[in-house]
């Protein structure tokens, strides 16, 4: 694994970790999106350790995240957000409803994303330094470029995870499955951290 993918998946690790948002008193769609949004951050969680290299690779395991992730997104995630569904504690932004497009779109794209990553589990971790999914080339960066000191500038980070978000939109399940495991692990996170960015509240 380069510096820049080990990078993006140790962003995605801290980021997603807020994903099992707090839901005392949630009731009714409120509590089963926070519930869907915990499963999610949760089978994230319990993946990346093997995505840093920090931890023994197990195929299964992965596949087992991947699948949780997918079961509940594209349509199961749009259809617990029905409109108004703003009551506390709900951290969801009014920007869901009045980008509808955008949100249904991110929703479908974080679908075929991780079932892409279901399959790319057999792919095993790609090698270190490889830049098969063109994300080096993206961002300018050589295979020994300092990801963490360019995210530490945060105009010029925000910029490239932007840009880096935008190049996931699109891409097929079939594309993401091509690619070695970490590599669609980190495809996946930028597509939940970009449905975070846009939709979600920050926390106090």
């Amino acid at each position: 694994m380069n510096r820049m993918t080990a990078s993006v998946v140790a962003l995605a690790a801290t980021a997603l970790a807020g994903a099992a948002w707090a839901h005392s008193g949630a009731t009714g769609k409120v509590k089963e999106r926070m519930e869907a949004m915990k499963e999610m951050g949760e089978a994230m969680k319990s993946v990346a350790p093997m995505m840093r290299g920090e931890a023994q690779y197990d195929a299964d395991t992965l596949r087992k995240a991947a699948r949780t992730i997918a079961d509940n997104a594209g349509n199961a995630l749009t259809a617990d957000f029905p409109e108004g569904s703003l009551h506390d504690p709900s951290e969801a932004l009014p920007a869901i409803w009045q980008d509808w497009d955008r949100f249904e779109a991110i929703a479908q794209q974080m679908k075929a994303t991780a079932l892409g990553l279901e399959r790319a589990a057999n792919n095993g971790i790609g090698p270190t330094g490889d830049t098969s999914d063109g994300m080096g080339a993206m961002m300018g960066q050589s295979d020994s470029g300092d990801m963490d000191a360019m995210m530490g500038q945060s105009d010029a980070g925000a910029m490239m995870m932007g840009n880096a978000q935008s190049s996931v939109m699109g891409m097929s399940a079939d594309q993401i499955a091509q690619m070695p495991a970490d590599r669609a692990f980190a495809m996946t996170a930028k597509v939940c951290s970009a449905c975070h960015g846009d939709f979600r509240a920050e926390d106090d």
